[in-house]
């Protein structure tokens, strides 16, 4: 779950080194790259092959004098394959040594990405005018569940005096429900007091608060049998809706012993962490994507995805958050390494509910592979308030998907009444909503607000983002593949991939919102 507080994000920008191929930073640190055998995971030419098998048999040092070339310092960390696109840590001159030894590697920066969940952060923290560093106060909000009153800890609190600017203070619930905000005595008001509980209630958007010292908040306990956008625009499915497609949630992991999700394998891809470690160690967010998609339970007791009999696959690509670094991002090795393992474990769909990093040749060159062996992946536009489509949803191999809403799909004074927007659509309660990223590269749009689905360990939360839009068209695309036998059994090349698409895209029905927004629409 992301923090009241937006963290300063590692940079995914280098500066290039004399020759474009080669994009090290220039300074004497070493830096983390990637060395991609031309613009495929795995080497074509024998040269490259022969150099890249024996850095992983002798080491990096061994394979450069093997090639004639100077002895060149660097760290392996991590291989795709013996023969294929490796992490190491490498300077700028030592880079340089590399291209005159092996002139066929692109050197590619090491770049991260985010869940495309949406939830608004403070940027900055309101303070007191200068000379008046004592005229604080203190306001105390306590969040309690509107059934009963019991406190609900752990949930992030977020006071916007400037919402625009996104300027203001917040924290998060103790045991006892409560959270001690210092905002300046001169301030008498929130634009926006958002309240997000990690599972089992819908949040709470409080418009223009009148400061006082205590200041509740109730929260509306989750009911399983409430019809939200999913279930009103793509239905729960039936329990052989999806049998025979396999799908890969690349993202936090998902929640292995949650009773309405099975999974049937995976892998953790972050260098220096357990392969074995695909359950829900990089956060909720897999979970409820993974829920999305192929839940098997029934309300009111559990939740029902889109296409309950896909199989199930979590590749896990974000790290274990720690105190330093609680919202870490997703390495595009990380994501390149779990669509080459999603693609060997036979997937025909690839859920990539993440984006934010500038767009690289390591992640273009996997999802070409992928398109290659038949696979599909489809992407989260990215929540940044209606900016261009994020990478890598806007690479033209990928299916992009906007987020689209509904407006009584949620409760009164729930978080999701402030993503609300026109243009409306033909019904004009249907919404795309305001944090979507728009643009030519949208393919289509799919349910993203005020979501119901399966989060750790056996729990259910409500969460909004493209990233929620993507499994709904997962789930979809699935439930259509399930029904095509011939497409589904064809060999996997990227003709099959390209028949996927096409069967997908044209089952889409327009929803009145225009392409820039909604690409073809709604998949059927």
């Amino acid at each position: 779950m992301k923090t009241w507080y937006k963290q300063a994000q590692r940079s995914a920008r280098v500066s290039q080194v004399v020759r474009s191929m080669v994009h090290v930073a220039d300074v004497a640190k070493p830096q983390r790259v990637i060395l991609l055998p031309g613009r495929a995971l795995r080497a074509t030419a024998s040269s490259t092959r022969s150099f890249l098998q024996e850095m992983s048999a002798s080491g990096p040092s061994a394979a450069v004098r093997s090639a004639g070339g100077p002895g060149v310092r660097m760290k392996l960390l991590d291989s795709v394959h013996e023969d294929g696109a490796k992490l190491v840590e490498i300077t700028a001159d030592e880079a340089q040594k590399l291209r005159a030894a092996q002139p066929g590697l692109v050197v590619v920066p090491e770049v991260f990405f985010q869940p495309a969940v949406q939830t608004y952060q403070v940027s900055t923290l309101v303070k007191a005018a200068a000379g008046a560093r004592a005229a604080m106060k203190k306001v105390v909000v306590k969040v309690v569940s509107q059934t009963g009153g019991t406190p609900v800890a752990g949930a992030q609190v977020v006071a916007f005096t400037n919402f625009a600017a996104r300027q203001g203070a917040g924290g998060v619930t103790s045991k006892a429900g409560t959270v001690s905000l210092s905002l300046p005595s001169s301030v008498k008001s929130l634009q926006r007091l958002y309240v997000y509980p990690e599972n089992s209630f819908w949040g709470s958007l409080q418009m223009k608060v009148t400061l006082s010292p205590n200041i509740a908040v109730k929260l509306t306990p989750i009911d399983l049998s409430f019809k939200d956008s999913v279930r009103f625009f793509a239905g729960a499915g039936g329990m052989t809706d999806g049998q025979g497609v396999k799908v890969a949630v690349i993202d936090t992991g998902i929640a292995l012993g949650h009773p309405d999700l099975v999974v049937s394998g995976g892998e953790c891809t972050v260098p220096g962490e357990n392969p074995g470690d695909f359950g829900p160690l990089g956060g909720d967010h897999g979970s409820h994507c993974a829920g999305i998609i192929a839940a098997r339970g029934t309300p009111p007791t559990g939740i029902r995805g889109i296409a309950p009999a896909a199989t199930l696959f979590s590749f896990r690509v974000f790290p274990k958050p720690t105190r330093q670094n609680p919202e870490p991002g997703a390495s595009n090795f990380s994501i390149a390494k779990a669509i080459d393992r999603a693609v060997a474990a036979g997937c025909d769909f690839l859920n990539l509910s993440l984006g934010g990093g500038d767009p690289d040749a390591a992640t273009e060159a996997a999802i070409q592979d992928a398109r290659n062996a038949g696979a599909v992946v489809i992407a989260a536009a990215g929540n940044e308030d209606r900016s261009p489509v994020s990478f890598p949803a806007s690479f033209d191999l990928c299916v992009a998907v906007s987020a689209l809403g509904r407006k009584g799909l949620f409760p009164k004074g729930s978080v999701d009444e402030g993503d609300i927007a026109g243009p409306f659509g033909k019904d004009k309660n249907n919404f795309i909503a305001s944090f979507s990223n728009i643009g030519r590269e949208i393919d289509c749009t799919g349910p993203g607000v005020g979501v119901i689905s399966t989060v750790p360990e056996k729990a259910y939360a409500i969460m909004s983002g493209t990233s929620m839009a993507t499994p709904a068209v997962v789930g979809l695309a699935a439930k259509l593949l399930a029904r095509h036998l011939t497409l589904l059994k064809a060999n996997r090349d990227a003709a099959r991939a390209d028949g996927i698409v096409k069967l997908v895209l044209q089952s889409a029905k327009k929803l009145g919102f225009g392409a820039e927004f909604e690409g073809q629409g709604l998949p059927a």
